[in-house]
């Protein structure tokens, strides 16, 4: 498994089959994936379906990564950057198990590919998208620098994009 990003309490890493079975829990609490548009993975195999055919890394060179404690070696959630092809722009998300929500996980792994996606890969720009109602998520990507742009439709409910641009162009 490649390892991506290290902070200092995290590694980013990419996805492997064998994380099939904790990406499965994961999208199960219905919390976690409430405001995404997502549904939970019907079962095991479905995740390992999804992890089997992930093209993002080979695709564009970069995508979600799961984010891993440095201390325990705990699967936390995944982050990471998405290209969309239709859009012509690339995304930052996040999802971590519940328990491990307003320990500045989200905040710390969004951060360093926000960095990663600048520096390394030279993007011109990064946003974020979420529904409305989902403070949290809005709370992290003001905290890594992202500015309110505009409403959208997201999946028929309200919601917000943000966007940070690199200070490098």
């Amino acid at each position: 498994m490649k390892t991506i990003l290290e902070t200092d309490r995290l590694l980013l890493r990419e996805f492997d089959i064998s994380d099939a079975k904790i990406f499965y829990e994961l999208n199960l609490n219905p919390n976690v994936i409430k405001y995404t548009g997502n549904s939970a993975f019907k079962d095991i195999d479905e995740a390992k379906d999804f992890l089997k055919n992930y093209s993002d890394y080979q695709r564009n060179g970069y995508g979600r990564w799961a984010v891993i404690d440095k201390s325990t070696n705990q699967f936390l959630g995944w982050c990471g950057l998405k290209y969309d092809e239709n859009l012509n722009e690339t995304d930052i998300g996040f999802r971590f198990f519940e328990h491990f929500w307003n320990l500045g996980f989200a905040t710390e792994s969004a951060k360093a590919c926000i960095d990663y996606g600048f520096n390394e890969l030279n993007l011109n720009t990064i946003v974020g998208r979420a529904m409305k109602e989902n403070t949290a998520s809005i709370k992290v990507l003001e905290k890594i620098g992202l500015s309110y742009e505009k409403n959208f439709d997201f999946d028929g409910k309200d919601g917000v994009i943000y966007r940070i641009k690199n200070t490098k162009f």
